[in-house]
């Protein structure tokens, strides 16, 4: 942009003189009207709650600067727990009547709020830049919009909850922790998708960057939001802790770094909240030799040093193909001399400051390290601020790094950029997945088969081809791995914010458990020892003479095979009458390491196969368990002492439960999301990997099949612990795997001690998910050891559900559990430029 003429006089340049250098003029941005709403307060404020500014006596205080200038914006209170409470008990009592609502009414205050933050754009746009250090161009153009556009969309959501998310309800109180690198438009994504559902909101917004979310609660009281439904708390990181773990918080949703995401997954565990988690990243951006150079150096630009590469999608892993790898380096170098860092409120500058000393520290220390490692760091500082406040640092590049380098495993946070060459598709593939990670990725390349073959087969919630960080309130963003789970935006957010209508908030009260002792002994439950009990009388006539019965051992099931336990112990069965039906094995820890090592042989050829072909082998699984019917049915009537015409309801039911999934084979695969980006953004339902599945006791065979099916359907492998009292139903339908064609190592059955099992199973570094339908105390385990690599999980804390009932025991819930969804973003433009 050329200097104004105001400019020009000021700095004694003539206009031939500014044409032939080319320089910038400043451009900057009024802040007067933010410096007005703050002087409105006398720069001083308080919590908002129930609809009004409160300010208790005797709160320790913070103040907020501009990360640019130093400037002090405003001084805010550090809450207290006394202040949780009242937040808290103002959103529940709102609670009352905001969930009761019709849809339409609430549909109403979501738009009215989206009209009335278009009214204040412009002021939201200048605090946010004010408040976080970003550039203004950045707020204007993409955060605010973007804020606006997830009212808006969500305001639809409401209207359309009860024909849409039939079958679900609101949670309750939510409890919203977001991050200061998207201070407004993290918070959006949080109490947009909340709201709409008919939840009411308590916020807790980021140490450093307070004021946005205050003047957000302002305009939504301003646009009628009933008082209540939506409330800011300030305070520090403990603070959050405390919101989170308030008992009258039903669901957590978390926006921040995979330690704090660690912490939080092990405070509410056991407690009945709902948890969502959207994590830190390490994204690769691969550029392939069939992509347009040029275009793909302009993306780097988008991926990385966007908000100062203070993004969790950020691109800070360069993948780029050996034949134009030098070529590409050459050309972002180039790219770099030209970008200009500056006061978040210039509109010419390309990159403001870092939020904090603090930030900035860190980063330097990980750009030290890597140049004494012999890395060859590249940075531009031409293009700097001439005073010496902020915390402005160079967009950094950093060449000849090992896949092992610190700088190319962790997330750094800033704008550093790693680039590594690779030679093949699959050696791409392979080092884009070389991580804990799984936000996001994108793919460069003029050839769309090889860019969504990519975009499928890279690990992380949203892959984008041929762009980079593109985001909308109809497509739902979030992670694989230790990236969190959970989606914020699109119909799958909704479902973090909802639950079945038939279920009550869980309210456990198990206590203290000892996660080191919980379940570690081997055989501490049935002692392995003779004399336990004796196999009842099998002996049979033949010709008149009395044989003895052939004895058949139940062994484990994986790999498609029947295997001997690793411990060579067995445990007893009994049945209603104390007698022993049979004897099973006891798994230990090394049979759960050989049966996740099948799980995961299988998964990847399983996940792929045609939706047509599971089906296939899932009806066939029906057919062949109906031919065995009244063997099940006498099978289930030994073991559990029920009637005859009850167990074989329950084969019956179990049939059906079958024909049910199989018919979702091929109709959950995902959909076109109707984004404003001009191209497809394609939301596709992937499988979890592998899943540990522990069954309940009631209904042995109903419940099993009820929890193995939906996991298979979708093309998950897994391992299935099997109801602990009675597990022979689930030892029987091994044989119906091996009838109806299912490839070995898709399902795996583990007899035994069943939180013994589970305890290694939610252990394992490589399983995705883990299912436990057992106790409140081994609820509380799964979720706790789960916070370790952040695998999704799934519990009833102890609470039975009715198997027999459809609202329980099948649905759109499991079909929820068994997936993760991605988006992947495919623009267009070669014959219009929208």
């Amino acid at each position: 942009m050329a200097a104004t003429t105001g400019n020009v006089r000021a700095s004694g340049d003539s206009v031939p003189e500014i044409f032939e250098s080319m320089d910038y003029g400043p451009a900057p941005e009024s802040p007067d009207v933010v410096r007005a709403w703050l002087d409105k307060y006398d720069r001083s404020f308080g919590h908002f709650i129930n609809g009004k500014w409160v300010k208790p006596e005797g709160r320790k205080t913070y103040q907020t600067k501009c990360p640019s200038t130093g400037e002090v914006l405003a001084t805010t209170i550090q809450g207290e727990d006394e202040d949780v409470d009242l937040a808290v008990a103002a959103a529940r009592k709102a609670f009352e009547s905001w969930s009761t609502l019709p849809c339409h009414v609430r549909a109403r205050y979501l738009y009215s709020i989206a009209r009335n933050m278009q009214k204040h754009q412009r002021i939201l746009t200048v605090m946010e830049s004010l408040d976080n250090g970003k550039p203004f161009r950045e707020s204007r153009d993409a955060d605010i919009p973007l804020v606006v556009r997830h009212f808006y969309h969500h305001a639809g959501w409401a209207q359309l909850m009860d024909t849409e998310m039939k079958g679900w309800k609101p949670i309750g109180v939510v409890g919203a922790i977001v991050p200061w690198n998207f201070p407004l438009m993290l918070l959006t994504w949080k109490v947009c998708p909340a709201l709409a559902m008919g939840n009411t909101v308590v916020l807790k917004p980021a140490t450093y960057t307070r004021m946005s979310a205050l003047m957000l609660a302002e305009i939504c009281a301003e646009a009628g939001l009933p008082p209540g439904v939506f409330n800011v708390v300030t305070g520090n990181g403990r603070f959050g802790s405390k919101l989170a773990c308030h008992p009258d918080v039903d669901k957590v949703g978390f926006t921040g770094s995979t330690e704090v995401g660690q912490l939080l997954r092990r405070a509410v565990a056991g407690t009945g909240k709902k948890l969502s988690l959207e994590l830190g990243g390490k994204s690769p951006f691969v550029v392939f030799d069939s992509a347009d150079l040029d275009s793909a150096v302009e993306g780097v630009v988008d991926a990385i040093w966007f908000n100062q590469g203070q993004v969790c999608s950020a691109g800070s892993r360069l993948l780029v193909q050996e034949s134009v790898f030098n070529p590409f380096i050459t050309k972002l170098k180039a790219r770099m001399s030209h970008l200009r860092v500056g006061d978040n409120l210039d509109k010419c500058i390309d990159m403001g400051a870092l939020v904090d000393e603090t930030q900035m520290k860190t980063i330097k220390e990980y750009v030290e390290e890597a140049r004494k490692e012999g890395a060859e760091v590249h940075q531009v500082s031409a293009s700097f601020p001439k005073h010496d406040k902020g915390f402005f640092y160079p967009p950094t590049l950093i060449t000849n790094v090992q896949t092992v380098s610190r700088v190319v495993r962790e997330e750094i946070f800033g704008p550093v950029l790693v680039a590594l060459p690779f030679r093949t598709a699959k050696e791409a593939i392979a080092l884009g997945n070389n991580t804990n990670y799984g936000l996001g990725a994108s793919v460069w390349t003029e050839s769309i088969p090889l860019g969504l073959e990519a975009a499928v087969s890279l690990k992380a919630g949203a892959v984008w081809v041929n762009c980079h960080n593109m985001f909308d309130a109809a497509a739902g963003f979030g992670g694989y791995k230790e990236s969190g789970y959970g989606r914020d935006g699109g119909k799958e957010g909704l479902y973090e914010y909802a639950k079945p209508s038939w279920q009550d908030r869980p309210r456990p009260n198990c206590g203290e458990i000892n996660y080191t002792t919980f379940a570690a002994k081997y055989g501490a439950t049935v002692p392995p020892i003779p004399g336990s009990g004796t196999v009842g009388d099998k002996s049979l006539t033949s010709d008149g003479a009395i044989l003895p019965g052939i004895d058949r051992t139940y062994k484990l099931y994986y790999g498609g095979g029947q295997k001997r336990p690793d411990g060579q112990y067995s445990r007893p069965v009994t049945g209603q009458e104390g007698r022993v039906l049979a004897l099973v094995g006891e798994a230990n820890r090394k049979d759960v390491r050989n049966a996740v090592e099948a799980a995961h042989k299988a998964a990847p050829g399983w996940g792929k196969r045609a939706a047509h072909n599971r089906a296939q082998i899932v009806y066939y699984m029906a057919e062949n368990l109906e031919i065995r019917r009244q063997e099940f049915t006498q099978q289930l009537q030994l073991m559990t002492g029920r009637s005859e015409e009850d167990c074989r309801r329950e084969v019956d039911l179990a049939v059906q439960r079958l024909f049910y999934w199989g018919a979702y084979c091929d109709k959950y695969g995902g959909t076109v999301q109707e984004t404003t980006l001009y191209g497809v953004t394609a939301k596709i339902h992937e499988p979890m990997g592998v899943i540990g599945i522990a069954c309940p006791e009631e209904y042995p065979l109903l419940g099993f099949v009820s929890l193995f099916a939906p996991a298979v359907v979708r093309g998950n492998a897994m391992i299935v612990v099997p109801s602990q009292k009675h597990p022979l139903s689930a030892l029987d339908f091994y044989q119906v795997f091996d009838t109806s064609d299912l490839p070995g190592g898709v399902v795996n059955i583990l007899t035994g001690d069943r939180d013994h099992i589970t305890k290694y199973l939610v252990e394992h570094q490589d399983i995705q998910a883990m299912w436990y339908f057992g106790s409140a105390e081994g609820s509380k385990f799964v979720e706790w050891t789960s916070a370790e690599n952040l695998k999704r999980t799934w519990v009833d804390y102890g609470i039975a559900r009715d198997w027999t009932d459809p609202q329980q025991g099948q649905g759109e819930e499991f079909l929820y559990q068994a997936t993760q969804a991605k988006n992947i973003w495919l623009p267009m433009g070669d014959i219009f430029a929208n």
